[in-house]
């Protein structure tokens, strides 16, 4: 078993008294704070919460959007948070043929980073797919 770190926007919105947290890329996934500091706190539960429930439901994550994107689509919102979850997943082994030119150009790349080959591939497919 191993973890991931997925990140999500939400946005935070004051009406009367209270914040509300949304977020785009999980419609209906919202929450309600008396204040910012339990908004943060909140927003970070419940988007836990949503996601665990759809990974339950064997229901694919949509990819994170950028704030840019949000940005043009709810112009009126003015704070913007980035919400951290854990994904649980289960590492699989696999064996690959790849060109060894190609794999040395991949280690030389690789030296340079903090990443390992197979963080490469599932970053690549991650982004990609």
């Amino acid at each position: 078993m191993s973890e991931i770190i997925k990140k999500y926007i939400a946005i935070i919105t004051k009406e009367n008294k209270q914040y509300g947290v949304v977020f785009p890329d999980f419609p209906g996934c919202i929450t309600v704070a008396d204040d910012l500091d339990e908004a943060e706190k909140l927003a970070q539960e419940v988007l836990q919460f949503h996601v665990d429930g759809m990974l339950k439901d064997n229901e694919d994550l949509p990819k994170a959007k950028i704030l840019d994107e949000i940005k043009k689509k709810y112009k009126t919102a003015k704070i913007f948070i980035v919400v951290a979850i854990k994904i649980k997943t289960k590492v699989a082994r696999i064996n690959i043929s790849i060109d060894e030119k190609l794999l040395r150009k991949l280690d030389k790349f690789l030296l340079n980073s903090n990443q390992t080959r197979s963080s490469f591939f599932a970053k690549s497919i991650e982004n990609n797919l």
